[in-house]
């Protein structure tokens, strides 16, 4: 999203360009059950219309520009249209067997990796989807987080780069988790990813792209 119109076929083709390990993004059902491409509940920031995705149908969110005349994308078309693994952000349980259905349909085990910020979502993901792997996200949390994520299941802890400390990464690898930080955009925040041998980071900057810390060489 720092260069190119945020969860958009553009942005994640970018991504691909630049040797990115992964593309993130944010999954919603419409309101008529579609699995849409988008981070926030509603269509306000990131399109030219108003309103939450599970207020629109499939129809009316593919009318609204989604900057740069691109169209809001279905999960099926980002499979199409770039070839590295996806890390797909679900944001409640319908969406969670919504996701399920697809990856079970395409055989995307390997492919696709699931997360949430709801433990319930990435519980129900490892019932529906074994074998696929999930991450737990967090932005704060106590000091049972190792624990959450093994209770769901998880295999990776997502968390908030600000305020990740030494004492949740000896917990997270005394869990055997993989720990990834987000969102690493700067010198410092990278140095800290490389401090704490951090497993991935996810960042806003493709490496090709001048706004991106190139010296830093950024992964996701």
């Amino acid at each position: 999203m720092g260069v190119e119109p945020e969860n958009t076929l553009r942005s994640f083709r970018r991504a691909e360009r630049a040797g990115l390990d992964a593309v993130e993004l944010d999954l919603h059902l419409s309101a008529d059950g579609a699995l849409v491409v988008m981070h926030d509940a509603e269509v306000d920031r990131t399109t030219d219309g108003t309103g939450p995705i599970a207020g629109h149908t499939l129809e009316r969110l593919r009318a609204l520009d989604a900057g740069r005349g691109e169209r809001v994308p279905l999960f099926e078309e980002v499979l199409e249209a770039v070839d590295c693994p996806i890390q797909a952000e679900i944001k409640d349980v319908a969406a969670a067997r919504a996701l399920a259905e697809v990856v079970r349909a395409r055989g995307l085990t390997g492919r696709v990796e699931v997360s949430s910020f709801h433990d319930e979502a990435v519980a129900e993901t490892a019932r529906l989807l074994p074998g696929v792997r999930t991450v737990l996200i967090a932005s704060r949390w106590g000091g049972d987080i190792a624990e959450r994520a093994l209770a769901v299941g998880a295999a990776t802890l997502a968390l908030n780069i600000r305020r990740l400390t030494l004492e949740t990464v000896e917990r997270a690898r005394a869990a055997e988790l993989d720990l990834i930080g987000w969102v690493v955009n700067t010198p410092e925040h990278w140095r800290l990813v490389r401090a704490f041998g951090l497993d991935g980071a996810t960042t806003d900057f493709p490496p090709e792209d001048p706004g991106a810390r190139r010296s830093q060489q950024p992964q996701v």
